[in-house]
């Protein structure tokens, strides 16, 4: 037996997002006034003593959406109700009984399912005491919560693990394998209407988050966990982005938030781009979010297959985004049809390829060695009547790789030389096409005995372009 799972079910505005980052202790997803944010199934796996159980936060049934999304927000949530085990339904305990709750009751009851009814915002003694009216909506165990007064979560996960089907010996080892660490994770970011959460669906193989020609259709970043050649990874699908003066409210700048974060917490970057459109400021900018993170990444054109159609090629292509982004002129790019999953498996595979790069690690004799073939081939100039030396180099971590040169005075070293000498380490090392960490660090002496000291001055260090 699979994990179980909890669906979150209420009408819009009543805390079911609240409440999953609550009971999880962390944002997972988007929490706004506006109503209607949560459009997609957003999933968080939990564990409360030995039991595991998966929380899947919906949209609110009933909602009016902005962007005429009804019909694709009622899939997922029709989803969650069918494959969840137990339906926790959400009120509002300050509204009382709204018509649209009547509805929600209404379409519970058919489902023949365990039902936990939540009475959510009991921010008060009143509204506790009056908790116990919403009981002629359904038959079912009452627990009134706060998230606002952190009230009652041990008893709204007691009584979870209390209505869950009994535990299957199988579920430990189930909700262990989806706790392990996956074989990667990639974060999907790009501007808004690229192909993103399509190329995502093509990847899992289902209809995990909504696609649509409305820009902005996603709003959360949700973790998409799928399996290829008997390997689990995650992709992160972000909000698509655009301007900052064109953000128009709360939602889409934390869906920019989320974005670089997610570039943070990714061990590869899928830069996507549509075939058919130019480079924006936005790619822009998350490209520069790319570069400061010294995240692997891989430049993805999507809808290759109508870029081929308008005589596009793939030359002309990867010369527009080396040109573009030079910084980046290592990034593998891929040529990519996420409707049709096209090059999905190529691109996954390409991706494990550069994040096994970015770990890799080089000896110290080699590193000097060819530290010291550089200089000989092209010495640093001479600086403030002064000329850099490098006295030893080493490899200090992995994820970007990060190379220690042990120096005179890193303010002598100028730009172009630094370039270049990344340039020999990317020829010569086995991390052609991930992003190398440089720091120049100055040799220290001691004050008393005017020998050399192995501590680094964290004041003075430089960091290569």
């Amino acid at each position: 037996m699979p994990v179980p799972r909890v669906a979150i079910i209420g009408r819009p505005n009543v805390g079911k997002s609240s409440l999953l980052n609550w009971l999880a202790r962390r944002r997972i997803s988007v929490v706004d006034p506006t109503a209607g944010v949560t459009r997609d199934r957003v999933t968080h796996l939990m564990q409360a003593g030995p039991r595991y159980f998966e929380l899947v936060d919906t949209g609110g049934i009933g909602i009016n959406d902005t962007d005429r999304l009804e019909e694709e927000i009622e899939h997922q949530i029709q989803v969650g109700l069918e494959s969840a085990d137990l339906l926790m339904f959400v009120v509002d305990g300050q509204q009382g009984i709204t018509p649209l709750d009547r509805e929600v009751a209404q379409r519970l009851h058919p489902l023949q399912k365990p039902i936990l009814l939540v009475v959510n915002k009991c921010d008060s003694p009143r509204t506790e005491y009056e908790a116990p009216a919403f009981l002629e909506l359904v038959d079912a165990p009452l627990v009134t919560t706060s998230v606002i007064g952190n009230r009652n979560r041990g008893e709204l996960l007691a009584s979870l693990i209390e209505i869950l089907p009994p535990a299957d010996p199988d579920e430990v080892e189930s909700g262990e394998d989806l706790t392990t660490e996956p074989e990667l994770k990639l974060a999907l970011v790009g501007r808004r209407n690229v192909g993103k959460s399509t190329f995502i669906n093509a990847l899992a193989d289902d209809e995990r988050v909504i696609t649509s020609e409305v820009p902005g259709t996603t709003r959360d970043s949700i973790d998409v966990r799928f399996e290829m050649d008997k390997k689990a990874f995650v992709a992160i699908d972000t909000p698509g982005v655009r301007k900052r003066k064109s953000i128009a409210n709360d939602i889409e700048f934390y869906g920019l938030v989320r974005s670089r974060q997610s570039i943070q917490q990714a061990d590869v970057v899928l830069m996507f781009f549509d075939s058919l459109e130019t480079i924006s400021r936005v790619d822009k900018q998350l490209v520069e979010s790319v570069v400061e993170n010294y995240t692997p990444c891989i430049f993805v054109v999507n809808k290759w297959d109508l870029a081929v159609e308008a005589g596009m090629t793939t030359e002309r292509w990867s010369q527009y985004l080396v040109e573009s982004f030079g910084m980046l002129r290592h990034a593998p790019i891929a040529f990519v049809t996420a409707l049709t999953g096209r090059n999905a498996k190529k691109l996954i595979n390409l991706s494990q390829s550069i994040f096994k790069q970015s770990r890799q690690r080089v000896s110290t004799g080699q590193l000097n060695r060819i530290v010291r073939a550089a200089i000989k081939k092209n010495a640093p100039p001479f600086r403030r009547n002064k000329r850099p030396k490098i006295y030893f180099a080493t490899q200090v971590d992995t994820c970007p790789p990060t190379i220690v040169l042990k120096c005179n005075l890193p303010q002598l070293f100028n730009e172009t030389w630094k370039r270049y000498l990344l340039g020999v380490f990317r020829e010569e090392l086995p991390f052609k096409e991930v992003p190398i960490r440089i720091l120049l660090r100055p040799r220290q002496r001691d004050e008393g005995t005017g020998r050399a000291l192995h501590e680094w001055s964290e004041t003075d260090m430089i960091e290569a372009d």
